[in-house]
């Protein structure tokens, strides 16, 4: 054995040095890492959609693009002051849809627009009332005062009432509802 290490070392190799030895992979080894490799492969095609099913109420958005009736054109063509309005909207909740209904209130501008505004309040989430008397919205919990544009009045409400995207299709007015942070002095979009 000393003189095989001094033959290396005659050869111009390290005596101290590990010696490089070639690694055999026996035909056992090798079907053994195909085999761990196939499981592999095999365990990402099926587990990735599998994993996606399980999480998808976390990466789904509950935020929907759908656009709402609200009512036929004719119904707001003749308004004195803001009309009420029920909408019906489907939302995402985890792996079921959900409907709910919510309150709105359509008027014209000054330009004769439809426009279409939350009765979710701004400071704390209560319902808004029309006040056809007084000619404003009030909120009863905290007293916040709007105009019938949605302008804030007074009140602890840091902005006006939000307004809600609308369009006509078909001779029906449509609107996208949002929700928006309470308590905020401008509009950020909650979902």
């Amino acid at each position: 054995m000393a003189h095989h290490s001094d033959a290396k070392t005659e050869a111009g190799g390290c005596a101290n040095c590990p010696a490089a030895e070639a690694v055999e992979v026996s035909r056992r080894t090798f079907f053994a890492s195909l085999l761990g490799m196939g499981a592999a492969a095999i365990s990402t095609i099926v587990g990735l959609p599998l994993f996606r099913f399980v999480f998808y109420p976390v990466y789904a958005s509950s935020r929907t693009t759908e656009w709402s009736d609200v009512g036929d054109t004719s119904e707001f063509a003749s308004t004195a002051g803001p009309v009420a309005k029920t909408v019906s909207l489907t939302q995402r909740d985890g792996w079921r849809n959900v409907v709910s209904n919510q309150s709105v209130y359509v008027n014209r501008t000054a330009e004769g627009k439809l426009q279409v505004l939350s009765a979710i309040c701004p400071h704390l989430g209560c319902s808004v009332a029309w006040n056809q008397k007084e000619g404003k919205f009030i909120c009863p919990c905290h007293g916040g005062q709007f105009a019938a544009d949605g302008r804030h009045l007074s009140g602890p409400p840091p902005r006006g009432m939000d307004n809600l995207k609308a369009q006509i299709k078909d001779g029906k007015l449509q609107i996208q509802f949002e929700y928006f942070r309470s308590n905020v002095p401008d509009q950020e979009l909650l979902s």
